[in-house]
């Protein structure tokens, strides 16, 4: 059986939620939270100079693509208006060279792609690893069972307590580099 991941969180909550009671009877409550990993990245000291830095890159990126595009869709162009005139062997060779110019695109489009999110990769993991540590600290500090990510696509949480939003306290640890 192949579960969602909110059916997995929802389970796993259930989980947490059902142990709770006999934690607490045997001295020690489940605790539990929850952060925005968005808006402490959002934050984080370094990361709007990252974001910048890709945001470059990728609008070099995307520059260089329409230039191809471009470059393609001219040709295409001059070929329709040219095919009539010429002989079905012009014709073929014309075709194969677009043929050709348009392979040519889409692997450099795929190459760019790859470079992109390799770029992205190593400006931001860096950022996340930082954040992640300083959350993990925060939950063994402060006793947590775990903590979720309200941010995350299909979290599963609706609506929360906010005395359980440890979004703040991550952000000024973050920024107090503690």
């Amino acid at each position: 059986m192949k579960l969602s991941v909110a059916t997995t969180w929802a389970v796993l909550l259930t989980l947490v939620c059902a142990a709770a009671p006999l934690a607490a009877q045997q001295g020690g409550g489940t605790k539990i939270a929850y952060v925005n990993t968005q808006a402490i990245l959002k934050a984080t000291p370094g990361y709007a100079q990252a974001e910048s830095t890709f945001t470059k890159e990728l609008a070099s990126y995307r520059g260089e693509v329409q230039k191809l595009q471009a470059s393609l869709d001219s040709a295409a162009s001059d070929f329709e208006q040219q095919s009539v005139m010429l002989s079905p062997t012009q014709r073929a060779a014309k075709r194969k060279d677009l043929q050709g110019q348009q392979q040519k695109l889409e692997q450099r489009t795929q190459e760019l792609q790859q470079r992109a999110t390799g770029r992205e990769r190593e400006l931001l993991d860096p950022i996340q690893s930082k954040v992640n540590s300083v959350i993990e600290g925060m939950r063994a500090s402060g006793n947590y069972a775990m903590i979720f990510d309200v941010s995350a696509p299909n979290s599963g949480v609706v609506t929360a307590d906010k005395s359980l939003d440890l979004t703040q306290k991550v952000i000024q640890q973050l920024k107090s580099g503690s």
